[in-house]
C-alpha cells in the first residue's frame, strides 16, 4: 500500500499544485511587473541576470516554506511565535507589517497606472486605485466559495498572462543575443544611481517575506498524514 501511494501520479500532483497557483501570482503582480518594466526602460537587458537570480532565490525560500508547512502542520508565524522571545517576535511583526505596506503600494499603483493605460488615459490614476480596491474584496468575495475554486481561478489568471506574454515576445521579436548576455552574464556596464535604484527594486518586488508566511499556510489547507514520512519528506 505504501509503495502504491508513492508512485507518481498526475492526479495527485494536481490536487497538491493550488497553493502554488496562488503562489505564483505574487511573482506577477502588478507591482512586480511595474518594477521589471521600469528596469528594462532604465537599463535594458542589463538587469535580466539579477532578476534570474533573485527569482531562483524566491523559489529556493519558497519551498523552505511549503516544506515548513507540510511537515510541521504550523505556519511560519506560528513557528516563530513558538520559537522566539517576545522582542524578537515584534521586530519580525514589524518588519512583516512594512514590507506588505511597501508591496501593496507598489501593487496598487502599478494596478492604477495599467488601468489608466488600458484606457487610453480615460480612467485617472485615483480612480484605478478604487478599482484596485474593488478588486481585493472581490478576491477575498471569491474565497468565500472554497479554496480550491479561487486556485482554479487564479490558474487561469496565469495561463491567460503566460499565452500573452508568450505572444508579445514573438511579436516584439527582442535581440536573442543581448537577452541572453544580460540573462546570463552578471554584469552591469555603464550602470550608475538609477541603475542601483531599479536592482534594489527587482530584489524587493521578488523576495517578499509575507509570501513566505502566505505559503506556509496555503499548505496546510491539504490534508495529509504528517506521521507518515514517505508523504511529508519527500
Amino acid at each position: 500500500m505504501l509503495k502504491e501511494r508513492n508512485v507518481f501520479s498526475f492526479k495527485r500532483l494536481w490536487t497538491f499544485t493550488g497553493p502554488g497557483f496562488l503562489m505564483s501570482i505574487a511573482y506577477l503582480d502588478p507591482g512586480n511587473i511595474e518594477s521589471d518594466l521600469q528596469s528594462g526602460a532604465i537599463a535594458n537587458y542589463r538587469l535580466l541576470w539579477l532578476l534570474l537570480l533573485a527569482t531562483l532565490m524566491g523559489l529556493f525560500l519558497q519551498r523552505l516554506a511549503a516544506r515548513l508547512g507540510v511537515v510541521s502542520g504550523r505556519h511560519l508565524a506560528e513557528v516563530c511565535y513558538d520559537e522566539y522571545p517576545t522582542p524578537a517576535r515584534i521586530i519580525l511583526w514589524i518588519m512583516v507589517e512594512v514590507a506588505i505596506i511597501g508591496s501593496d503600494m507598489q501593487e496598487v499603483i502599478g494596478t492604477a497606472i495599467a488601468i489608466n493605460l488600458l484606457s487610453f488615459g480615460y480612467i485617472p490614476l485615483w480612480a484605478g486605485v478604487l478599482i484596485t480596491i474593488l478588486d481585493t474584496f472581490t478576491f477575498l468575495f471569491l474565497d468565500k466559495y472554497g479554496l480550491r475554486k479561487l486556485e482554479f481561478f487564479f490558474g487561469l489568471l496565469i495561463t491567460i498572462m503566460a499565452v500573452t506574454f508568450g505572444y508579445e515576445y514573438i511579436v516584439v521579436k527582442p535581440d536573442q543575443v543581448s537577452l541572453l548576455r544580460g540573462l546570463f552574464v552578471p554584469s552591469c556596464p555603464g550602470c550608475g544611481w538609477p541603475e542601483l535604484e531599479q536592482a534594489v527594486g527587482i530584489l524587493g518586488a521578488v523576495v517578499m517575506p509575507h509570501n513566505f508566511y502566505l505559503h506556509s499556510a496555503l499548505v496546510k489547507s491539504r490534508d495529509i498524514d504528517r506521521n507518515n514520512p514517505s508523504l511529508v519528506c519527500s
